[in-house]
């Protein structure tokens, strides 16, 4: 019983030193640790970026339907996300408004338009008509000006990432949109979209002028139901009553919207590869250093073995030194994440950064590492104990 003892207290010291040994092989060959994590860092930026870009586009794409939640949307038939704009035939409001279980109904006009720049040329941008006056969606994000000066003739809104593509300098640079003057009346921030038009908004009215839609024409029709429940019973009622357009949940319309930009047209796939590239690259990098690492030290391995180490014992040094080499890529990675995305904050470059998204990144280096790991593991499994005393 004592000498089991006796083990056990032996056996608790040498585990409280695994962490020790750790730090010293990791720290001894300080060439070897910054090529480790340059790998990591290198692996955690990508990734951040790709997996932050990612995201932004996502929620570029879906900026306006975000900021104008609806029970339903009725949409042109065939329409494949909510920039793919094409005109109603303008009596869907009535038909809407009269139909049972419908509380109200905003409309909104989404269009192509070409804005000819004050210096000479022209740009091909997005215009949004929102309809604030009758309750629905005003412009956000608000830097210069304000709702009461867009209630001045001929105004619009437009983001101040969007200046220099427009030829303009600010509020009050006049312009033209399809040959009909106009002036700059507000100035938003951080209103950006995936395709990299600029988005112009103006109340809906003067939208329709500008686009050239009838009094009673708009894209979209934003139905808000009495009662939630019955939202499935008042969209097969619209959907009858309504047979040249679709009508979509705001998951439905958001989904479609994000899933063509990323997926059909291949963009997200692209981010999707950057990412897997940087966890490939690093994991490459990690395990080569590790095993470069670890062979360095055979001779230290095999002492301890001979010594009465067991093989679990060396893993676990392997393992501590592996997440010890996360835990410092990781923090330095996600520094210089941070400083990208607040240098590209006011850009047309919309990187994201989430909780969500931390945490995973986070979880994923320590996994990378501890995978890398393995490799180093398996050199020491076969290490024989009594090849430090040979030679």
């Amino acid at each position: 019983m004592a000498s089991q003892a006796t083990a056990g207290a032996q056996g608790g010291k040498i585990i409280k030193m695994a962490p020790r040994i750790a730090y010293r092989n990791l720290f001894h060959d300080r060439l070897s640790l910054l090529v480790t994590l340059v790998g990591i860092v290198f692996s955690v930026l990508l990734v951040a970026v790709q997996c932050g870009l990612y995201l932004g586009s996502e929620q570029k794409i879906a900026a306006v339907l975000d900021k104008a939640p609806s029970d339903l949307w009725v949409v042109p038939l065939g329409t494949k996300s909510f920039d793919d704009p094409a005109l109603l035939t303008g009596h869907e409001k009535y038909v809407a408004l009269s139909t049972p279980g419908v509380d109200t109904v905003e409309e909104m006009i989404v269009s192509f338009a070409k804005w000819r720049k004050p210096e000479g040329g022209k740009k091909a941008f997005i215009l949004v008509g929102l309809d604030w006056k009758n309750g629905g969606l005003k412009p956000w994000n608000l830097d210069e000006g304000s709702i009461d000066t867009l209630a001045t003739p001929n105004t619009v809104a437009i983001d101040r990432s969007y200046f220099k593509d427009l030829g303009i300098e600010g509020m009050g640079s006049a312009a033209e949109i399809n040959h009909q003057r106009i002036k700059v009346g507000a100035v938003t921030k951080g209103i950006r979209s995936f395709t990299t038009l600029p988005l112009a908004f103006t109340p809906i009215d003067r939208a329709r002028r500008l686009s050239g839609a009838s009094a009673n024409q708009a894209t979209y029709q934003l139905v808000s139901v009495k009662n939630k429940d019955e939202i499935e019973t008042v969209r097969d009622a619209l959907s009858k009553r309504l047979p040249n357009t679709e009508v979509l949940t705001q998951d439905e319309f958001r989904d479609r919207s994000v899933n063509y930009w990323l997926f059909n047209t291949g963009a997200g796939a692209a981010l999707i590869a950057g990412a897997a590239l940087g966890i490939i690259v690093g994991i490459v990098i990690v395990a080569q250093t590790l095993y470069a690492s670890t062979k360095d030290h055979l001779a230290e391995f095999a002492t301890l073995r001979a010594l009465g180490a067991s093989a679990s014992y060396i893993h676990i040094v392997i393992l501590v030194q592996a997440i010890l080499s996360a835990l410092i890529g990781y923090a330095l990675g996600f520094s210089l994440s941070m400083g990208l995305i607040s240098i590209t904050k006011d850009t047309t470059l919309t990187i994201v950064m989430t909780p969500k998204l931390a945490i995973g990144l986070f979880l994923l280096t320590i996994g990378m590492c501890v995978l890398a790991a393995i490799s180093a593991i398996f050199k020491v499994t076969r290490i024989d104990p009594a090849g430090v005393f040979s030679g």
